[in-house]
Formats: structure tokens, sequence, C-alpha cells
């Protein structure tokens, strides 16, 4: 590695994700209905709410949309529990399709990652590093870490935005042609901490990114991004909704005084309203003005507004992006459709669009930590103890019964048993072979029954 050009791909590049301002301060003027008031003129009882900016960064999702956004929160949950309830096992592959599956003392290190770890603490950092930073590190440390133990490796979380790859140009027919992985740099700390970079070769890192990032050639991208402005957008209405409450749970209002009213008579105007008219304390309260005051409701309360459906929309967007159902999430769009049926929809939605396709890219993704026992094996997974997939057990009974049923009544019409079962198996009717044989016994013709014992009834 130290020959090679060593070139650092750092974190996705910026983006124009926080940019959006939903809310526009009143400088100069404020119009209503048609009509411009001078600023001197005119107090508005709520004022507007900057837009709180989420960083692009591990550190700014991990902060402002896990453990800050309830929706967010608990679609990653989700995620994790279904994702973290699987094993990890050997499958053979005969002829290129998956047959049994097998257990090796090899996988003890996904059983038990580290002294008192489980496989579902190792699956549950790895998706977490996944959903807010793109990408998931994981390798394996010395049997010397485990002290006392049983000179098992420890499975070791590298943290995202502390990693980099090292990248060597690519050279085909003479010509640069992009670059090539061939190593990992991670600093404790991060590149700019000053700590000594710890090099790490290509199958000590297990990498997993299951949605790749456009503007980077190894990275994966959170699926937080494409939603930023949802996060936004939520935390406003999150906001609005405390400020609501908080001002008198009442619409916003315009107080209009004559112009001729002074400064100082203002001013004392407006604390003198605030203090009698403003809070929770004084929600409802009969409103009494003089001196030519006027007042004219601007805002809307939270039924004019649509609040719920507009929150709801947001959420199931949120929902959308995560791949998880709005009802399987518990969002209040879902719940309002959800029935038995839809339910179980749903269910099988998150299953086969969602969890699947994560199970089988981590799988290829923690094989290169571990020694193949054998050719045509690859390491798999096992969702037979997923309670969240029963409901698909009883359908893949019912298949199997089916087969069954299909096996029988080929091999009674004369099929060979091993053409039978390799053409279910394969759902290729051509590899069936036949043996000639059509009688219910499928005897050739002219065989003798064998006589039967002495003192037997013919008739049994």
């Amino acid at each position: 590695m130290g020959l090679l050009e060593r070139i650092s791909e750092r974190l996705a590049p910026q983006r124009s994700i926080t940019t959006v301002d939903d809310y526009l301060a009143a400088l100069n003027a404020f119009s209503f209905g048609g009509n411009t008031y001078p600023l001197t003129g005119v107090h508005q009882t709520l004022a507007g709410e900057p837009v709180e900016k989420i960083g692009q960064d591990l550190t700014g999702y991990a902060q402002a949309a896990f453990a800050a956004n309830g929706p967010v929160f608990a679609l990653m949950v989700v995620r994790q529990l279904v994702f973290s309830a699987i094993r990890f096992r050997w499958q053979r592959l005969r002829g290129g399709s998956p047959a049994d599956m097998f257990g090796t003392p090899d996988l003890g290190i996904f059983e038990r990652p580290w002294p008192g770890g489980t496989t579902q603490d190792l699956l549950n950092r790895i998706i977490q590093d996944a959903d807010l930073a793109g990408t998931s590190f994981t390798t394996l440390s010395t049997p010397l870490s485990r002290l006392g133990g049983d000179n098992q490796p420890d499975a070791v979380r590298l943290r995202p935005d502390w990693m980099e790859f090292v990248l060597a140009p690519r050279y085909i027919n003479g010509g640069h042609v992009g670059w090539r992985r061939v190593g990992f740099l991670y600093t404790e700390g991060g590149p700019n901490s000053g700590n000594e970079p710890v090099p790490l070769l290509p199958n000590e890192v297990a990498v997993f990114a299951p949605i790749p990032d456009p503007l980077a050639s190894w990275r994966g991208m959170s699926w937080l991004t494409p939603v930023i402005r949802e996060l936004q957008n939520d935390k406003l209405m999150a906001t609005h909704q405390r400020k609501f409450f908080e001002n008198g749970a009442t619409p916003n209002m315009v107080v209009t005084l004559p112009k001729e009213i002074g400064q100082e008579a203002f001013r004392a105007f407006v604390e003198k309203m605030d203090d009698g008219h403003r809070g929770l304390e004084n929600a409802y309260k009969t409103l009494y003005l003089g001196g030519g005051a006027d007042v004219t409701v601007v805002g809307r309360d939270f039924e004019q507004m649509s609040f719920n459906d507009l929150q709801g929309r947001g959420e199931t967007r949120l929902a959308a992006a995560a791949g998880v159902p709005p009802v399987i999430a518990g969002f209040s769009e879902g719940l309002a459709a959800a029935t038995y049926s839809n339910y179980a929809q749903a269910r099988r939605r998150f299953a086969d669009g969602t969890m699947h396709p994560l199970w089988q890219n981590v799988a290829g993704s923690l094989a290169p930590l571990l020694p193949q026992p054998g050719p045509d094996v690859r390491l798999w997974y096992d969702a037979s103890d997923v309670p969240f997939l029963r409901e698909d057990e009883k359908d893949h009974a019912q298949i199997q019964q089916m087969q069954a049923q299909t096996i029988q009544a080929l091999v009674n019409a004369g099929y060979t048993p091993e053409s039978v079962v390799a053409a279910v198996d394969n759902s290729d009717w051509r590899l069936l072979v036949h043996t000639g044989l059509f009688s219910v016994q499928l005897q050739p013709a002219g065989t003798q029954q064998p006589p039967l014992p002495a003192g037997s009834d013919p008739n049994a």
C-alpha cells in the first residue's frame, strides 16, 4: 500500500440541503387585506420562528434527527427491531441454487461479538450507522483483547465519520479509468484530530452501505438526506404547536394603533397587552381595547389549517423514505386506514421490500471477516425465528404443502422422483424425465405378482 498513490475519499461533498427558509421575517412593513401597515403602528402577538438547520454529518443526524425527532426515532427503532432479529448461517449452493444451511464455530463471533454482546447488539449498531451516516464499518480485533475469554476476537464498530477510503488509480488500456479501493484509514477522533491513523486492508473491514451515494464511489447515503426538509418542517410544526399554547392557545392577531400615538405610549400599550393576554394563564380572557386600537385575527387555529393532516403527510413522506409503511410505525395516516387485511399487506411490504434486501446485503458485507468453510458456500441469514415473519412462515408451509401434492401427482404419473424434485425446486418442467410406465403401480407389463404367504386371505 505504501507504494500506491493514496487518495482519501472524504465524507460526501457538501450538499445544499439546509437552505430552506420556511418563515419570512417582516422587516419594514406588514401587509394584510390589501393594506400595508408601518412597523411602528403594528404589533403581532406571535412572531415567526427561524428554521433550525440540521447538520449533514453523523453528529447532526444523531442529535437533531434521531434524538430530537419523534417520527424519525420511531422509524429507526422499527427498522432496528426487525433487522436485528435474524441469525447468521452458512448456506450451500447446489447448481447455483440455494440449498441447506448449517453452522460452524466461526459464526460464534456474530453470536457473541463482544463480552456480553449478542447478534442483536451487533446488528443494531450496523443498521443505526447505515441509517444515520449511510455506511457501517465493522472489523475484528485480536484475541488478546478478550481477557480470560475463549480465544475469540471481538467485533469492533468503526465510527463512520472517522473512516476514510484509501484509493489508487485504475488504468485500462493505458488510460486512467476511475479508482480502486486498496484499504482504509481509521483515525480516532476524526481525520482532523491530529491522531495517528490506523491502516486497514479491504478484507479486514466489513462495509455495509445499502443505499449508494451517487456523489461518492464507495460510501453510502443516509435515507434521511432526501427528507431533510421534512425534518425541518416537522420541527417547525412541533415548535408552532408549542408556541400556540404558550401564547394563549389563540390564533395570531395584529393590533393596530392610531398613527398619532407616541413611542412611549405604544411601548406601554404593548407591555400591558402582553401582561394581560399572553400565555396559558390568560387564555380565553375577554379583550378590551380603547383609544382607537383595532384587532384583526390573521392566524389560523389547528382545525382551520388542517394541522393534523399536514403533520400526517409529513410523517408519511418520512416513512416512505425509510421503507416503513406508516401503519407499521404507528403513524396517524396509517392507523386511520388500518384494517387486519391491509396491515398484513403492509407487514409483507416491509418484510419483502425492505428487510430481506437489507439482510441479504449485510450477510454479504460481513462475509469477508470469516473464512469460507468450503466452495459453493455463502454467508446467509436465518429468519425462521423472527416473530414479525410468522405469517410468512404460514404461507411458506402452505406453499410446501402444494409442492408436495405436485410432486406426488407427477411421480404417480410416471416421472422419476429425482427429476420431479428438481423440476419443482427450479420451476422448470423441462427437467422432468419420464420412466415410460403409466400403470398405477408403475410396474412393467407382464410383471408377475409374488405368491401370497400360506394361510393368508387373498381378499384382504
